[in-house]
């Protein structure tokens, strides 16, 4: 969780660095060109600092979720944030393994799903031996939740 807590104070801090020092010189410079109405460094600069200002509402939000999650409510015996699951695909019958966590730390290619991705959502709160069907950008996939250990058990 400290991971993803430092990503986003990072990328907070850049966010900032640019609204508050990069982009004020940018708009002073474009402002030196004259005619704001045909001035498309002007709108460039003011457009970035629109979209920065909104980034960084959402950067701030998501670190008060983030800081919010209290480790000690997560269940001990379902699937939620920190798990680790052995899934058994029914239909091409082979195991596949994942961790659940945050969008932030997602990297599906390496076992890493995001909490709201379809396969995360359809798992949260199952239990090990449930069977789980999840809807994906690739059609419909059925598997059997072979082995759980949640993020309160040491990793193997």
């Amino acid at each position: 969780m400290e991971a993803v807590k430092k990503k986003l104070q990072a990328e907070l801090d850049s966010l900032e660095e640019e609204l508050h020092f990069k982009l004020p010189k940018e708009i002073q410079k474009a402002r030196e060109f004259g005619d704001l109405r045909e001035n498309a460094e002007y709108k460039a600069a003011m457009e970035r600092q629109s979209i920065v200002q909104a980034r960084i509402m959402q950067v701030r939000n998501r670190l008060g979720e983030v800081e919010s999650i209290d480790l000690s409510k997560i269940p001990t015996d379902r699937v939620a944030y920190g798990s680790r699951v052995v899934l058994f695909d029914l239909e091409k019958e082979e195991k596949i393994k994942y961790k659940l966590v945050t969008s932030e730390e997602s990297d599906p290619e390496n076992g890493l799903i995001s909490t709201v991705s379809p396969i995360g959502q359809a798992l949260m709160g199952k239990e090990e031996g449930d069977e789980v069907r999840v809807k994906t950008p690739t059609g419909v996939r059925n598997f059997e939740i072979s082995r759980l250990a949640t993020i309160h058990e040491k990793e193997d």
